[in-house]
């Protein structure tokens, strides 16, 4: 039984896909920094439909300690990853970039981009011990593709710097002929705690009515957009995998039907 290692996995995107691992037979270990939160969500997986196991750490993808025990965690328990998903984020709150506090600018790039870098890192070093070796996924956001929007600014930093890192990663394991594979997981926009709280629910953010526009527009539940992304990681076998939920062609055919499909996530 192939076993997911999904940071970040207590709520929103990472819980969803936690549960299509889990309903498709799969291991799974959970990840979040609220050890209450966490036990919940625990005991919920086990109790749903599947006949994988359930295990779970509380820790910070902002320490390499957390990363490096929940690592020895899923191995303890059950021998191998075979996937593992830097899937853990925080939102900025909505201001610029000189109105940030130090201690929020670190707390965004430690846990949105270095957690990311020490995650893929880490993993690697426990695949490369294993037969199979086994594939990591970083998660692609707003950034990733150059967009920019003020309040933004150093989230979308964090995310354009882990798609570079992703793809040269995957370049590196490539040219070394490692057994481990990396791709990236591009979700869309999800509407989620994560789209009205930012650093982790500790701050609000008023987003402008224009946002909601786009966002009313575009955007998706998370198990709608999970559905997708852990159907195609199932069955890639490549590297450097990209696997995208909001192309631009269906972005296109969204913005051309917004008259008809009349939607409103923020009511």
């Amino acid at each position: 039984m192939k076993t997911a290692v999904i940071t970040g996995s207590t709520r929103g995107l990472g819980w969803e896909m936690a549960q299509l691992f889990h309903k498709n037979g799969w291991n799974v270990v959970l990840n979040g920094v609220n050890p209450q939160r966490l036990a919940t969500a625990m005991d919920a997986l086990r109790h749903a439909p599947g006949s994988g196991q359930v295990e779970g750490l509380a820790g910070s993808v902002a320490s390499c300690e957390d990363i490096q025990a929940l690592i020895d965690h899923a191995v303890r328990h059950f021998g191998a990853i075979d996937i593992w998903i830097n899937n853990a984020g925080v939102n900025q709150p909505m201001r610029a970039i000189w109105e940030l506090s130090e201690g929020e600018i670190d707390a965004i790039l430690d846990i949105d981009l270095r957690g990311a870098v020490m995650g893929s890192r880490l993993a690697a070093l426990q695949m490369e011990k294993q037969p199979e070796g086994g594939f990591i996924y970083n998660l692609e956001g707003y950034g990733s593709n150059d967009a920019m929007m003020l309040g933004l600014n150093l989230y979308g930093t964090s995310k354009r710097a882990v798609t570079h890192f992703t793809q040269a990663f995957a370049k590196e394991l490539e040219e070394r002929g490692s057994k481990v594979k990396a791709g990236r997981l591009s979700p869309g926009i999800m509407i989620t705690d994560f789209t009205v709280k930012a650093l982790g629910g500790a701050e609000n953010i008023d987003l402008p009515a224009k946002t909601k526009k786009v966002y009313n527009i575009l955007g998706d539940y998370p198990d709608v957009v999970a559905a997708h992304l852990v159907k195609e990681m199932l069955r890639n076998t490549k590297n450097n995998a990209h696997i995208e939920w909001l192309t631009g062609g269906k972005a296109m055919w969204r913005f051309l039907t917004a008259g008809f499909n009349k939607r409103d996530f923020f009511a």
